[in-house]
């Protein structure tokens, strides 16, 4: 990340950051991780980790292999405060899947911790039943239009932005409650992907459904930037403070 922590003697909101705990090696704990892979960003600056923990169908965005943060590690988090956040992006949903996972979203519900959901189903029933949990709008949503974000309001308590937006500084400038919007702060192959259509064959995936694993790059042509990281300085002045922060996959051509 090129951005450097602001300031102590800033007056405006310092930022704070979700940050991803895939490609954590089992053996170090995620407080090493984070101060080895992550060391720009002072531990009181990230807001949360968010990874896989125990087996679940509701997991989305990347395959399901294995968890990414251990009990160890969850206690790790808890004892400094930094919040956990589950990938529960699956695009498929049911009530029976949700009743499966009771026990799973009962031993983690604490108002630090939060679900990031691309189903609106999932995301009414566990903001129904297990309300400390702050729900996120995944941003596997593709939230482009300022109606969509307002409408989305309605259920999320906070939303992630698709990161090509961050290169329009008017339609940022325009949106109201920043404070509940969250922007990447680095960004991989997604953020000139034409179509995203990964995700949704990954949600079937992480069923049990098998299929075929689809990725855009194969029908219809892009360009292929590797990691890139954004200019927070920028996305603060317009009044964001909330941002997400990937680490780069071996050859910087996508992120964990």
């Amino acid at each position: 990340m090129s951005d450097k922590p602001e300031s102590c003697e800033s007056r405006a909101p310092k930022s704070t950051y979700t940050i991803s705990a895939r490609g954590k090696a089992d053996h170090q704990s995620v407080i090493k991780f984070l101060k080895q892979h992550f060391a720009a960003v002072p531990l009181a600056q990230v807001e949360s980790v968010f990874g896989f923990v125990e087996p679940s169908t509701l997991y989305g965005g990347r395959f399901y292999l294995m968890r990414q943060l251990s009990e160890r590690d969850t206690g790790l988090l808890a004892n400094h405060g930094i919040g956990l956040r589950i990938p529960f992006t699956n695009h498929f949903a049911t009530k029976e899947e949700f009743d499966a996972n009771r026990p799973l979203l009962a031993k983690y519900h604490h108002k630090r911790n939060s679900i990031i959901c691309t189903n609106d189903d999932l995301a009414y029933w566990i903001k129904q039943e297990y309300p400390d949990y702050d729900i996120e709008a995944s941003v596997i949503k593709n939230l482009l239009k300022p109606e969509q974000i307002e409408e989305a309001f309605d259920l999320y308590d906070t939303l992630v932005l698709p990161m090509v937006l961050n290169d329009d500084e008017a339609f940022l400038a325009a949106l109201a409650q920043k404070d509940r919007i969250r922007l990447f702060a680095n960004a991989g192959c997604a953020y000139t992907c034409p179509a995203r259509i990964c995700y949704k064959s990954i949600s079937k995936f992480n069923k049990g459904l098998g299929g075929e694993f689809k990725c855009s790059q194969d029908l219809k042509a892009r360009e292929m930037q590797g990691m890139i990281d954004f200019d927070l300085q920028r996305l603060r002045n317009l009044g964001f403070h909330k941002f997400k922060l990937l680490r780069a996959r071996a050859g910087d051509l996508t992120g964990y």
